[in-house]
């Protein structure tokens, strides 16, 4: 179906309006939603690489463990990877925002200036041709009225030529109407060709990045599905370690290890002494200075005189699952500041401290204040021995409950009190005793 030199024209115009109204208004848009795509990315790579740099965290700590050590190695693998590839997602997106984002701004500032000196063109020149064919059928129509008086044949000859001007004029114009119809709608599809070349590249770009990211973690991926597909699985090191320690015990060593003075971990770790000497108060020979020097043994506590059946005695079978230490306290007589040095203990006159290091250092002892709960070192001279001491009983459970995390002793029965945690005198069993007072009964 043919179309008339006027819906040509039309067509024409249509074209160049869809490309300045629609086109180039969202191309502009793409080009602003292409901003914000980046910033999404780019933000998006910022996290993953904060999110991986936690993860090679945790695996660096369990990198330290002689357990987890293979798991800490390919978290700290698994971290690095994602980050190379994060940053192979960076460069795709720095291709994306030079050879897309900005060739697509900068063609649409150039596009909206052609665009509407190029349709201003047309138009103008359409207007022209089309008033010169206007004339030339005016002039007709006057040539022919004046031909229908008697002398016709004088006007016969201007009026072929002035057919002639207006069928040339008319092929003019549907020449010009045609070419400038073809060149709008190939401007047109310049600009959507130009739009699809520009991202069948970005899509290349995505396709290898895809690829190389890929073939990154496909080399990876095996090795580290088979290192966690048995979480009961220990290293030979580790089982060799643990193995050495499976050796025969009797219920009495057991109980030993478990509860013996020794095993107790919590040992004080005071501060160093202060290098000088400790001041001696003038006033120091008016009150008796018993501080004790060395540590007390639990063994002046022990009764000797009542053993059980295994030689054992009584108050060494009851501590057998304590730890039975006596803690020396004294009394301060006069008032210490320590000033800046931190090592140091101020109290008042008064005071009663707990001495957690017997031995005295250079006219210094390191102690606890009661009511404070500070410790530090302070002269010797400024106390003296407190009559009551207090006896501190420690039940080793840390080491219970760290055998228990790995028991090599599982055929051996434990006692109950251990196991329910209760009274840890319930299986002590008293010698009957007798008593000469008359007024109590016999037991």
């Amino acid at each position: 179906m043919s179309r008339t030199p006027e819906d040509v024209n039309k067509l024409t115009e249509s074209t160049y309006k869809n490309v300045m109204e629609q086109f180039n208004p969202s191309l502009r848009n793409l080009v602003n939603l292409g901003k914000s795509y980046e910033k999404a990315v780019t933000a998006m790579t910022f996290a993953g690489k904060a999110y991986f740099d936690a993860l090679s965290k945790i695996g660096e700590n369990a990198a330290i463990s002689p357990v987890s050590r293979e798991m800490g190695v390919v978290l700290m693998e698994i971290s690095e990877v994602h980050k190379k590839v994060q940053l192979e997602l960076e460069e795709s997106f720095k291709r994306f925002h030079r050879e897309l984002i900005t060739e697509l701004e900068k063609k649409t500032d150039m596009d909206i200036k052609y665009m509407n000196a190029t349709f201003k063109r047309y138009q103008s020149e359409h207007k022209l041709k089309q008033d010169f064919l206007d004339k030339s059928q005016a002039d007709l129509k006057k040539l022919r009225r004046k031909s229908q008086g008697k002398h016709s044949s004088k006007y016969e000859l201007k009026e072929n030529e002035c057919m002639e001007t207006i069928l040339s004029r008319q092929t003019d114009m549907q020449r010009f109407i045609a070419e400038g119809c073809k060149e709008a709608l190939l401007e047109e599809k310049r600009r959507f060709c130009f739009l699809v070349d520009k991202h069948c590249a970005f899509t290349n770009q995505l396709t290898a990045f895809h690829d190389k990211a890929k073939e990154m973690l496909t080399v990876k991926l095996p090795s580290w599905q088979d290192k966690c597909t048995d979480a009961t699985r220990v290293p030979d090191t580790v089982i060799s370690m643990i193995e050495g320690l499976r050796t025969p015990v009797t219920v009495s060593a057991l109980l030993h290890f478990f509860f013996s003075p020794q095993t107790n971990s919590g040992s004080i770790v005071p501060p160093p002494a202060p290098s000088l000497k400790a001041h001696t108060s003038p006033l120091a020979s008016m009150f008796s200075q018993d501080v004790p020097k060395i540590p007390i043994s639990s063994e002046q506590y022990s009764d000797q005189d009542s053993l059980d059946g295994n030689g054992l005695s009584r108050s060494a079978s009851v501590s057998s699952g304590m730890d039975v230490v006596k803690k020396t306290r004294v009394q301060t007589i006069f008032p210490h500041t320590a000033g800046n040095n931190e090592t140091l203990l101020s109290f008042d006159d008064g005071d009663i401290i707990t001495l957690l290091i017997q031995e005295e250092r250079d006219g210094w002892l390191y102690g606890e204040l009661e009511h404070t709960g500070q410790r530090g070192w302070f002269p010797s001279s400024y106390c003296r021995a407190y009559k009551d001491s207090v006896i501190t009983n420690r039940f080793n459970y840390q080491y219970y409950y760290s055998a228990l995390a790995f028991n090599p002793f599982s055929a051996i029965t434990m006692p109950v009190f251990l196991i329910r945690g209760g009274n840890p005198f319930a299986t002590v069993k008293l010698r009957p005793t007798f008593t000469n007072d008359r007024s109590a009964p016999n037991i």
